[in-house]
């Protein structure tokens, strides 16, 4: 038997979905002419709602399997934090514009309330440098160590999602950035690494996708989206419907004037061991210990 002959044995018998889209485009016509899986009219439908689920679900995962991307580490945060960099230019505008309102009354409130949010950034900017260098500790590692390499993994908008992907860029490694299609749009920050960039439709499917891989979570201040999946993560882990990884909230005073936990405590309304899935940091050295002393890992100096 000849070489072509035993090859021919195994190689590919069907037409693939790609040969046949190729043929299919020939046709011109009504849109009935189109294959089902490239009429987007079709796909669009509500009854195709639970297609559309699974190929949301389907693309990620088959990427991040085909990169052997296994462990994750995921850093939620507000997206509305800017970097210090464009707080500080913040802050000298807003300066500049009250300086120019004194000679105009009509704009004094304006200027003023201008000044106290340029102030608040400022203050504020602190997460987006510590999200920033958390992902740079955590990537260090990473490519210093591949055996119990993590991949940091953010919500790839602004703020502190940007501050994480950046972070990872600054050390020379990946992350992944799971971005959400907003109305009001939300584009993708410039340090996700591209084939890792996803963008969701579903928040569902994007909240899976966070926690899949998840070998720890670190959550800084942010708002209802940020609550949201944190409290999603808390009620898996609390639940057993994922297996317990470490759980860090940034800056313990926010998070306690935020969530009363021990009044939960107290009303029975959690049990005091659920107050061990969360763990207090005040700095990006202490997020990454802990991540290291939960899975016994040498924290880099």
């Amino acid at each position: 038997m000849s070489n072509d002959n035993k090859n021919a044995l195994y190689e590919r018998h069907l037409a693939s979905a790609r040969e046949a889209r190729a043929q299919a485009e020939q046709l011109q016509g009504h849109s009935s002419y189109r294959l089902a899986f490239t009429d987007d009219d079709f796909l669009m439908q509500d009854e195709l709602r639970h297609v559309r689920l699974q190929l949301e679900y389907l693309k990620p995962q088959l990427l991040l399997e085909q990169h052997k991307v296994k462990a994750t580490v995921v850093v939620f945060g507000s997206a509305r934090f800017v970097s210090p960099e464009q707080a500080a230019v913040m802050l000298q505008q807003a300066q500049q514009q009250l300086a120019q309102a004194l000679d105009e009354p009509s704009l004094l409130a304006c200027a003023e309330e201008s000044l106290l949010i340029a102030k608040r950034q400022v203050k504020n900017s602190r997460y987006y440098q510590q999200a920033q260098r958390f992902a740079e500790l955590v990537t260090e590692h990473s490519l210093q160590c591949p055996k119990t390499a993590l991949m940091i993994i953010s919500g790839g908008g602004p703020g502190v999602m940007e501050a994480a992907n950046r972070g990872a860029y600054h050390a020379g490694g990946k992350s992944i950035g799971l971005n959400i299609v907003l109305p009001h749009e939300q584009m993708p920050n410039p340090y996700i690494t591209p084939e890792f960039c996803f963008q969701f439709h579903y928040f569902a499917i994007r909240k899976m996708h966070f926690l899949q891989r998840a070998r720890a979570l670190v959550a800084f201040p942010g708002g209802f989206g940020t609550l949201d999946e944190l409290f999603e993560t808390l009620t898996l882990l609390q639940t057993g419907k994922a297996n317990r990884v470490p759980v860090v909230l940034f800056d313990e005073q926010f998070w306690r004037r935020l969530i009363n936990f021990d009044l939960l405590v107290e009303e029975g309304l959690i049990h005091p061991r659920d107050l061990e899935l969360i763990q207090f940091v005040d700095t990006a050295e202490q997020a990454w210990q802990h991540i290291c002393h939960c899975y016994e890992l040498e924290a880099s100096s």
